[in-house]
């Protein structure tokens, strides 16, 4: 153990120890440069769109199912408004999608 510290002299300890804090500088400053707060605004963008994706989804077909159960209910003409506002619906979904998917991209 005494050999291997005697072959190392203060000289290039200290030289040594120089050269490590240049690396380690020059790495933050590296890391520093990245910034990976934009990755994440990047991914919740993604995560809202997607969300609003599924609300306009669902809030279509279930909203369509509900209207035209109420229209049956009350005109009796089972099953075709439940029916035709379902397939209603369905349109207005896909069309609030495909409107939504223009306009609102992730950045």
């Amino acid at each position: 153990m005494d050999d291997n510290q005697s072959d190392v002299t203060p000289t290039d300890e200290e030289a040594r120890t120089r050269s490590l804090d240049e690396r380690l500088k020059a790495a933050r400053e590296r890391e520093a440069g990245k910034s990976p707060s934009a990755e994440v605004a990047s991914s919740d963008a993604s995560y809202r769109a997607g969300n609003r994706v599924l609300a306009d989804l669902l809030g279509g077909v279930l909203g369509g199912l509900f209207l035209g159960w109420v229209i049956d209910q009350f005109a009796g003409t089972r099953p075709w408004g439940l029916l035709v506002m379902l397939f209603l619906g369905i349109f207005v979904a896909f069309r609030n999608i495909i409107r939504r998917s223009g306009t609102d991209t992730p950045a």
